[in-house]
């Protein structure tokens, strides 16, 4: 058989992804106490390593960057220690993964903070919208807003959980600048209102983002660092005036690193962005590999990468469902139907059960 486009190597900065289809980061509430993977994690991710690249689910950079209950994260001990089983059964496998950097913002509550605290933003403006604690579903909170003094321990906490991601056998780390959480609090005019050097112009409101991949960066190297974005995705309670506006300067400022890639989420998963935007434009004004994300099937991930407007499609929910989802995609097999009643916490069931075509051959 001859591969398609899709399935052709990729080289990705010194390393060459055995193909371009990448398994998008994808929230599945399973880590242990401490948020901290377990064996089940690293099983989940070993049976997806056919992927040319892995990106994990998002994962805190501090306690402060906590969100969701069950999600895991890499500023303790224990949790590099667990993330440790994740990169070896995944490299055992003959895979790659990065892992996703995260910090929620104001996308949290204090029942999931530390000592009750507030969660902070770059302004003090409340989502609408409600936020699971574990326990219960309840309001989102008024956030307090982040001094200008915090910001650089902001960045120290990126940097700190850039070292243990390297600990902890990675092949590289994506900032997660997208969907609503703070960095991508930041780089919006609906939820940075600043009158200092983090807000008002648009270089301002992407200062923040910058200042981590510098951090990142000089950890990993920019060829092993990727970002995401999102322009238009409203999810998470945020939108921008004159998004083309504002994501041309976030691309001209990432492009003084020469990062491994820029992932961009093209849809809005709130499913309330109308708005035209001009994809094209903005994968010509990135200088590095660009990955799409977004509801991409096999003929239009096929299309995408032949006609250059793509070198990696991310594909989300298929990978859910699809362990061996490359080789599905390579012959044409009909895919696994995803359960969505199993995605967010639980056992096994609806996580590392789903068949590969091998299995439902036998």
């Amino acid at each position: 058989m001859i591969p398609s486009d899709l399935h052709k190597p990729f080289e990705l900065g010194s390393y060459t992804l055995s193909n371009r289809i990448v398994m998008a980061p994808l929230t599945r509430n399973r880590a242990g106490a401490g948020n901290v993977p377990q064996d089940l994690n690293a099983v989940y991710y070993g049976q997806r390593a056919t992927a040319g690249l892995i990106i994990t689910e998002a994962s805190q950079v501090s306690p402060q960057g906590v969100g969701y209950p069950s999600t895991p994260g890499v500023y303790s001990p224990e949790q590099v220690e667990g993330w440790k089983k994740v990169t070896k059964e995944v490299h055992d496998q003959g895979g790659r993964i990065f892992l996703q950097l995260w910090h929620v913002g104001r996308i949290s509550h204090p029942d999931l903070q530390e000592e009750g605290a507030l969660p902070v933003a770059p302004s003090a403006i409340q989502p609408r919208g409600e936020v699971f604690t574990g326990q219960a579903r309840v309001p989102f909170v008024k956030p307090r807003a982040l001094d200008a003094v915090e910001i650089s321990g902001i960045v120290g906490q990126y940097r700190r959980a850039a070292e243990n991601a390297l600990m902890a056998g990675f092949d590289g780390v994506e900032v997660h600048a997208a969907n609503g959480y703070l960095i991508d609090q930041f780089l919006r005019d609906s939820t940075n209102f600043r009158t200092d050097g983090y807000g008002g112009s648009r270089l301002n409101r992407s200062r923040l983002l910058m200042e981590v991949l510098e951090a990142v960066t000089s950890i990993w190297g920019a060829e092993r660092v990727g970002v995401r974005l999102s322009p238009i995705n409203t999810f998470n309670d945020i939108s921008d005036t004159d998004p083309e506006a504002t994501f041309s300067v976030v691309v001209d400022g990432l492009n003084r690193f020469g990062l491994a890639y820029l992932h961009v989420v093209e849809v809005d998963m709130a499913g309330i962005a109308g708005d035209a935007f001009d994809w094209e434009r903005l994968r010509q004004s990135f200088d590095g590999p660009y990955m799409a994300n977004g509801g991409y099937d096999r003929d239009r991930a096929e299309q995408a990468i032949a006609s250059g407007s793509a070198d990696m499609i991310s594909f989300g929910v298929p990978f859910i469902a699809n362990p061996d989802l490359p080789a599905r995609l390579a012959k044409g097999a009909p895919l696994n139907k995803a359960d969505p009643a199993t995605f967010y916490g639980g056992d096994a069931t609806g996580y590392t059960d789903y068949p590969a075509l091998k299995d439902q051959a036998a």
